[in-house]
Order: structure tokens, then sequence, then C-alpha cells
């Protein structure tokens, strides 16, 4: 683990791998060392944002480095369903690409339990982990203009839902009515870091 100063307000944790983020991001919020205000995971990294009034960045850091990392925190987890249409265009193209039959491939999307790793791209998209290695695809050579809101789709290691209507260049593989941002909704985002998430075959 390494510590840097970002900026007046922010220290930024660089670590080795993803399942360190999302134990260490836990601990973080768990325990809430004095001043810190905001802890935002990314894929190796956690930024801790603190007030300089409450604590300063050496002080922070000490207390960062002492922290004791958890291996997870359960009982304190949610669990998001979504309810899902395996229809998606890039269909054919995953089961062209992994050599499996198509019911193989949503059979090994559908069955994993998977994790919100942190989330970027636009409000509410949320970069889920525990995506069957066979299933671990390239983004398409030319992205998408626009790209349906509740559309699945995978990309690398990982796979989301698209929470709005916006450009996109992951594979789509199924459709969902589940609407992943809502302004008017408290938390907006059904994705937040440390969520567990589920696919469920309602229909082909």
């Amino acid at each position: 683990m390494n510590i840097l100063r970002c900026g007046l307000t922010q220290a930024l944790v660089e670590l080795d791998t993803q399942e360190e983020v999302l134990a260490w991001h836990a601990s973080v919020r768990e325990s809430r060392p004095n001043g810190v205000l905001e802890v935002i995971p990314a894929a190796r990294t956690v930024l801790v944002r603190f007030d300089p009034k409450q604590t300063s960045f050496t002080r922070l850091r000490d207390e960062l480095v002492a922290l004791p990392v958890l291996e997870r925190i359960s009982q304190r987890v949610s669990e998001v369903v979504v309810p899902v249409r395996y229809d998606g265009p890039d269909l054919p193209e995953v089961v062209t690409a992994t050599g499996l039959c198509r019911e193989e491939v949503i059979a090994r999307h559908s069955s994993a339990t998977y994790t919100v790793a942190f989330c970027g791209f636009s409000p509410g998209f949320g970069y889920l982990t525990g995506l069957d290695p066979a299933l671990h695809l390239p983004r398409r050579a030319n992205p998408r203009t626009s790209v349906p809101a509740g559309s699945i789709a995978l990309a690398d290691e990982y796979t989301g839902v698209y929470p709005r209507s916006s450009p996109g260049g992951w594979r789509l593989i199924g459709t969902s009515e589940l609407v992943a941002w809502d302004l008017y909704r408290d938390p907006p985002a059904l994705f937040t870091p440390g969520t567990r998430v589920r696919f469920e075959v309602i229909g082909a």
C-alpha cells in the first residue's frame, strides 16, 4: 500500500488488486478516521477526501497505515437483483467469440454473484466484478454513439448496466427495465461500491 498526497484535501491510496480495494474501502468506511469526508474506490486506488480543519495529511496517513483491513463487512452489504432479457444485439458475437452456445453464455452470466467494485463513466454506472473468465472479451472496436438505458453489457473483466442513454463501447448482451439511476431516489444510484448484484433471467 502506498499513500500519496493529492492536492490539499485528499489522499490517494494505491493498492495491488481490486480485492484489496474493496476490503480497504469497507474498512475505511467502517472506521471513519477523524476528518474523513468521502471515500472513493477505483480499479486499483482509493481516494480519501478529508477536512484539513479536523486533520492533516500526515496524521491521516498514519491512521490509514495502521487501519486493520477487513475481509468484508458482509452483514452490511446490500444486494440488487437485476431482471434481464438476454436479447442484446452483441449476444451472437459473444457466442462466436467465446465458443460457447447461447444458453451457456446466458447461464454463465446469470449464475454469478457480482460486486460493484467502483463507479464511473456516467452517474450510476457500476463496474461489476465476478464475471466468468470465459466471458472476458475486449470492448467493441467501434463504440456506439447511443446505448439505451437498461442495457446489460460486458467488457474485459467487467459487466454492468447502462443507467442512462449514452455512447458506449461495451458488448450489449441483454436489457433490463430496472432503473439504475433516479435523482428522486435516496440514494439515486442502485449500484454503489460493495453492493452485491445478481442477474435474474426473465426471458430470451
